[in-house]
């Protein structure tokens, strides 16, 4: 279960499109950050995507994504033009293919490698979602299978892309939009749509034509949404952004992602075990909530095409600090790459001995004991970002390059204090099936990359 979410001018400050996702996947799915170059491909070529084989494009575009360390395909990205992408699992009353084809983080990739534009890019996934369909397991060590939808943002406009099966209609974003896991596109809110859904509506009776087409009134699986509450979170979301809308910054969206629900707001004990269902910033527990927040990000897109991403490479966005990345500048060296197996050398599993002793221990008292400080860290790398993408001249690059890493840096350091001070804390004893749900995963079999 995921959150994305995009705001437009004249709901931001400074004419920027700022975009933001949470990827909720299985607790020990680590979702790494990688970046792929542009490149030319001979004619004829094929790709290898998660199930199935297609066609390569002749060019593909540079990329940063943050993919689940087995998938082919990603949960979020963007690439060197912009375009900034994100998916959420969402579930029709028509099931989802089984039949492995194009899975929706597939689809993602595939958007950001071809896509120079956000509507080009909803081209790109719109073609290849009818040629291809869309099926498979997208689970990690739970089989799972859903349709998608998505948010494609660039500096300039925002879609929402909804999908069931090869049928699809695009939205085009109103200045504050979020989905979650559930069909959002309303009656009178289509803006296009294909793959047979207008002649699937009219023949169920539900639409003469794209002017009465709702997807979210006749199409979405109430059952479904009541476990995955994301018609519920897609409201918080929203909700949250509408406060500040007019002069919403990068900062508010990673507030947005570190959300933990009504219910948390003014309460300094809580505790992720308190809550039943589903959050924004998600930690796993046992019943319906096993998965958790593995990774978060926001991306500043604005008008001039720069495109500025703070990325956690981490889970559970509230104990994390997002890092700024520039995708000419690259990635700063985060360890080997991770899987599902602990191993402290890399960045996300690293992270991780900070998230576990928190969300089994005080959760509330490390939280109260860093966040000063990861809003202090992040304050300053703002600054010193924006210093750096007004800097002019040859050497430019390099000097934006060099703050960066230095903010990643200082980001680590940090971390390794807030580790350090965690035995100090007071330990709070968790219920038995909040603890059980998370030591049985180190017998887990594993699963190969």
């Amino acid at each position: 279960m995921c959150d994305t979410m995009v705001a437009l001018p004249p709901a931001t400050a400074g004419g920027v499109v700022l975009f933001a996702k949470n990827s909720d996947r299985e607790r020990n799915e680590a979702q790494p950050l990688e970046t792929f170059a542009r490149a030319a491909h001979p004619a004829g070529a094929r790709l290898r995507c998660t199930y199935i084989e297609i066609p390569q494009a002749a060019r593909t575009h540079a990329v940063l994504l943050s993919r689940p360390f087995w998938l082919w395909g990603a949960e979020r990205g963007a690439n060197e033009h912009g375009v900034a992408i994100g998916n959420e699992a969402v579930f029709a009353r028509i099931p989802p293919g089984r039949t492995p084809a194009l899975i929706g983080m597939d689809l993602l990739r595939l958007g950001l490698e071809r896509g120079a534009s956000a509507a080009e890019a909803v081209d790109v996934i719109t073609g290849l979602l009818e040629t291809h369909g869309q099926g498979g397991n997208c689970g990690h060590l739970n089989e799972h299978y859903y349709d998608n939808s998505f948010i494609v943002a660039d500096a300039r406009e925002a879609f929402v892309l909804e999908t069931i099966g090869r049928m699809w209609a695009v939205e085009r974003c109103p200045p504050v939009r979020a989905i979650s896991n559930a069909l959002s596109i309303g009656r009178g809110a289509v803006a296009r749509a294909g793959g047979g859904l207008p002649e699937h509506a009219r023949a169920q009776g539900r639409a003469e034509g794209l002017a009465d087409l709702d997807l979210a009134g006749d199409y979405l699986d109430p059952a479904r949404d009541e476990v995955s509450r994301g018609r519920l979170r897609c409201a918080r979301a929203t909700t949250l952004l509408q406060r500040r809308a007019g002069r919403l910054a990068a900062a508010d969206l990673m507030a947005v992602l570190r959300d933990h629900g009504a219910e948390a707001e003014g309460d300094a004990a809580w505790h992720p075990e308190l809550t039943v269902g589903r959050t924004i910033c998600m930690h796993a527990a046992d019943g319906v909530r096993r998965g958790q927040t593995v990774g978060s990000m926001v991306s500043e897109l604005h008008p001039d095409g720069t495109a500025l991403h703070w990325m956690t490479g981490t889970a559970a966005p509230c104990l994390s600090v997002f890092k700024p990345v520039l995708l000419e500048a690259g990635l700063p060296a985060q360890g080997p790459r991770p899987s599902d197996r602990a191993d402290p050398a890399s960045l996300w599993w690293r992270h991780e001995r900070l998230h576990r002793a928190a969300v089994l221990g005080d959760f509330a008292g490390a939280l109260a004991d860093l966040a000063p400080e990861r809003d202090g860290l992040e304050a300053r790398f703002a600054a010193r970002m924006a210093n750096a993408l007004a800097e002019r001249g040859p050497d430019a690059p390099a000097r934006r390059a060099q703050a960066a890493a230095d903010c990643w840096a200082e980001a680590a350091a940090a971390e390794e204090r807030w580790l350090a001070g965690l035995p100090g804390l007071k330990r709070r004893t968790a219920g038995a099936a909040f603890a059980e749900s998370w030591t049985a995963l180190a017998a887990h079999p594993g699963r190969a990359a």
